[in-house]
């Protein structure tokens, strides 16, 4: 039995075995640079990505909320302005609160639903639907 043709050591380059190291010929650091390659790959699929579908989700829930914030204030400018013009001789001198109070009460209300709608979440909807 001559030195390539026992188990672990290197064979001739021409023999097709693998060396000492377990590579074709490679060392230690060259796979040590492919494992470090390969983790900061891996690394970049699993925390870009989700990052940047996580930003394109924060981005359409801040849209949303400055879009619900607006309408609901022009929904308050709104209730106070009807209460002021269906009531225009009536709600005068010490009475010029009240349409304010109306909207007062338009936004708590929309809060409150709000509010609602985030403590209970989907659960409400669940129940109702079967």
């Amino acid at each position: 039995m001559t030195g390539a043709d026992t188990p672990g050591t290197s064979g001739s380059p021409g023999s097709g075995r693998p060396d000492r190291n377990g590579g074709d010929g490679d060392g230690f650091g060259t796979h040590l640079s492919e494992l470090a390659a390969l983790v900061v790959a891996y690394a970049k699929q699993e925390t870009i990505a989700p990052l940047k579908n996580l930003g394109r989700y924060v981005a359409w829930g801040v849209a949303g909320a400055v879009l619900f914030a607006v309408g609901g204030a022009m929904l308050t400018l709104t209730a106070v302005r009807v209460v002021q013009a269906e009531t225009a001789p009536h709600l005068t001198g010490n009475l010029t609160w009240v349409p304010y109070l109306g909207g007062v009460v338009v936004a708590v209300s929309g809060l409150a639903w709000a509010v609602l709608r985030i403590v209970k979440g989907d659960d409400a909807l669940r129940t109702r639907r079967g």
